[in-house]
């Protein structure tokens, strides 16, 4: 029988197992979701946390609830895709080159925007920007960690902009990037970003230029989009 997590995790460990089992097939949108007892005893918890873990799936678009009809599979257009779980729940299944081309299509339209506005941020933000960069030169000599230096770069310069919104994507970038960066490095043949790509953006952020930095983020991505463009056609050949 399966025990998920204890403690304060408890909810969110149902969460992810359900979710996972939704995204992956396990229950389908055109069949009831199991009944809150069955699934109470398969986890062994009480039907408040079940209820608290249904509604957190409700709330990501995974479910839904009908009167007298019982817990439904919500279709897939239904689902939450801006939710950070729910995009790592389905870039964990079956790999689909088509999902990160849509969301690197979609960060085309706010991180050109977000390295303009850090180019007019305050130096400390700058700063930030600076020693994210500096991490990812020191994983070029194994000192730090190639993914996670590059998460931060990025990350960095959303926080920079200080847009509430842009602010708001941070984690569903990162969630993304975790696999888009692997994945853009594979196709590339090699096991590290391109430092020089991510300093000419730094360096049009330094030198405050707005115009400059918007453009040479959109060349980032832009060249992550070919890449992942040339992987969607591969896969459909």
């Amino acid at each position: 029988m399966k025990r998920p997590m204890q403690g304060a995790s408890l909810t969110y460990g149902i969460v992810q197992d359900l979710g996972i089992a939704i995204v992956t097939g396990r229950y389908a949108h055109d069949k009831p979701f199991p009944v809150e007892g069955d699934l109470c005893k398969q986890y062994q918890v009480s039907r408040s946390i079940l209820r608290e873990a249904v509604k957190m799936l409700t709330a990501k678009g995974l479910l839904r609830a009908r009167p007298r009809q019982g817990t439904w599979v919500q279709p897939e257009a239904r689902w939450n895709l801006l939710d950070p779980d729910v995009l790592k729940w389905l870039l964990e299944r079956k790999f689909d080159p088509s999902l990160l081309l849509e969301f690197n299509q979609i960060r085309l339209g706010f991180e050109p925007a977000a390295a303009a506005r850090a180019a007019l941020a305050d130096p400390a933000h700058k700063a930030e920007i600076k020693a994210a960069l500096d991490r990812m030169k020191a994983a070029e000599s194994g000192a730090d960690d190639p993914l996670e230096s590059d998460i931060a770069f990025h990350v960095s310069i959303l926080k920079a902009s200080e847009n509430r919104f842009f602010f708001q994507l941070t984690e569903l970038t990162e969630t993304a990037l975790r696999f888009s960066i692997r994945r853009t490095n594979d196709y590339k043949g090699v096991a590290l970003a391109d430092v020089e790509d991510h300093a000419r953006v730094w360096r049009a952020i330094e030198a405050g230029d707005p115009d400059t930095a918007s453009e040479e983020m959109r060349h980032l991505i832009q060249a992550a989009l070919d890449l992942l463009g040339k992987a969607k056609v591969a896969a459909e050949a």
